[in-house]
């Protein structure tokens, strides 16, 4: 199975090992080149390539990227893919960083305004858990502390695949749904960031208010500044705190 990726800061650096050391032949791109990902490509093995060059021939293909960034990607990128490509969205939406979308203060999820941007179907995933813990969390099949990440898209088929490939690199998935429900797992949603084993994932995916989501995403923001600099447990204790005091706790060993 070929892999792309499309973007190369913090949780794209992480994905593009955690897929190497899995064994998987990846291409890389980046916004600056390949020349610009010598160091990344000589410490994985990932062969880096220009953005046009790395969605083709691929059979999945990661876009880890801000939302601002979509529409400055060349024009009809996604043409020169296979039809059968899955193509997933790893990315959040914060007006701060990305601007004002209107459609998604609107009501649209973030991934199905990323769909609309690039006219293909997307999986949502990996896009709630930080750098630190999808780089160090990672545990064999059957661990009892397993850290399990929701899964979202519209095509059965493609988000088995997808979700193959998580736990191929450490991790549980449990299916969210639809991409029209996938604003389950953005930021401010209670699974956001929390490192939950399955058991507890699959609890809390029930009781996500959505109207809390925008001033949860804030508080999320600020209380990981704060922690930016920790380990991921910390980090992920940080972003507890904040919605997670009347809710039912894992034991210590998955905190």
């Amino acid at each position: 199975m070929n892999i792309g990726v499309i973007g190369t800061g913090d949780i794209g650096a992480v994905i593009v090992k955690k897929l190497r050391d899995a064994g998987y032949p990846v291409k890389m791109a980046n916004s600056k080149g390949p020349d610009s990902l010598r160091e990344l490509a000589a410490k994985t093995g990932a062969i880096p390539v220009s953005v046009e060059e790395v969605v083709q021939d691929v059979d999945i293909l990661f876009l880890v990227l801000p939302q601002k960034a979509f529409p400055v990607l060349p024009k009809g990128l996604l043409n020169k893919a296979k039809k059968e490509t899955v193509v997933i969205d790893v990315g959040n939406y914060y007006p701060w960083r990305d601007g004002r979308i209107d459609d998604i203060e609107s009501g649209l999820t973030e991934s199905a305004w990323v769909e609309k941007q690039i006219g293909r179907p997307v999986i949502k995933v990996l896009n709630s858990i930080v750098a630190k813990a999808l780089a160090g969390a990672g545990r064999p099949t059957g661990s009892r502390d397993r850290v399990a990440l929701p899964i979202s898209g519209n095509n059965p088929k493609a988000k088995e695949i997808v979700a193959q490939l998580i736990d191929r690199i450490g991790f549980d998935s449990v299916d969210v749904g639809t991409i029209a429900e996938s604003w389950r797992q953005q930021p401010g949603s209670p699974v956001y960031c929390i490192n939950p084993t399955k058991e507890e994932l699959q609890q809390l995916l029930k009781n996500v208010d959505r109207s809390s989501l925008v001033t949860n995403r804030e508080k999320g923001t600020k209380a990981y500044r704060a922690v930016e600099n920790a380990d991921y447990q910390t980090q992920a204790n940080a972003f507890r705190s904040l919605w997670m005091a009347h809710a039912p706790r894992c034991s210590a060993d998955c905190c």
